[in-house]
């Protein structure tokens, strides 16, 4: 059975995503409104989330995905103990909202910084999929 995968940070990447969930496929891309970029930690470098925040938007990309390749994004994302699993709606390109899956970090992270190949890895994803990479600038903690 498919799913559709909301995607904000590392998972943007294309060629990350190839290799990890080889079957997954882009659906579309969209806003999540009322919500807001975070980078947080539980130890050691900080990781992509999500808050909400009213009057705040994010990019992302939906991904259709199968039963393994939520199982590769389980591992990878730590599921359940480092993020947990939300449906949240999505306004797409078109208008239209639809809702999909995403990872939420755990709520006892703290804000940190991440690492450069982590925010590189963020900026591809962001390139790949024509997203205004003004956004991410914004959000990205001080180096």
């Amino acid at each position: 059975m498919k799913k559709l995968y909301i995607a904000y940070g590392s998972n943007l990447n294309i060629e990350q995503m190839s290799w990890r969930c080889p079957s997954a496929a882009i659906w579309g891309k969209g806003v999540l409104k009322d919500w807001t970029l975070i980078f947080r930690s539980m130890r050691g470098p900080a990781y992509a989330t999500i808050k909400k925040e009213t009057g705040s938007s994010v990019p992302v990309v939906i991904w259709e995905i199968d039963r393994r390749a939520e199982s590769a994004l389980d591992r990878y994302e730590g599921y359940p103990s480092f993020y947990f699993k939300e449906n949240i709606a999505v306004t797409l390109d078109s208008g239209e909202t639809i809702t999909g899956m995403a990872y939420i970090m755990n709520h006892r992270a703290v804000p940190g910084v991440p690492s450069q190949s982590y925010v590189k890895t963020i900026m591809e994803g962001y390139l790949n999929n024509g997203l205004d990479l003004s956004y991410l600038k914004h959000f990205l903690p001080a180096q």
